[in-house]
């Protein structure tokens, strides 16, 4: 998904290729939601309920106020947490149409 991103001019964290060892993982993710305008989370059936995605999201949606977008892949609506259930999910199929609003986006910043 990062790779589509970045192609078309967006910016992305990662969490495994950006932080480096030694960093302190919580305060790299937050300084990374901190200069974000869009999460982007994949929902599969492991990560639909881990703490740390529900953090994220929560910190995204309570303190930066960022569009949340959700990519679902093999879940249902019925795990999603309350919080992106009232948010528009993609299916991971999908995934290009969202790149093409990302890159549509991206370009309305640089005007």
């Amino acid at each position: 998904m990062c790779h589509y991103l970045d192609a078309i001019g967006a910016k992305t964290f990662r969490d495994d290729r950006d932080i480096d060892g030694g960093d302190d993982i919580p305060e790299s993710i937050r300084q990374a939601i901190k200069q974000s305008d869009e999460l982007v989370v994949l929902l599969t059936p492991n990560s639909v309920n881990r703490p740390w995605v529900n953090l994220e999201v929560g910190a995204a949606w309570g303190w930066a106020r960022l569009r949340i977008v959700a990519v679902l892949y093999n879940v249902s609506i019925d795990p999603i947490p309350a919080i992106m259930k009232s948010k528009k999910a993609i299916a991971l199929n999908d995934f290009d149409q969202y790149v093409q609003e990302v890159a549509k986006r991206v370009k309305d910043l640089k005007k």
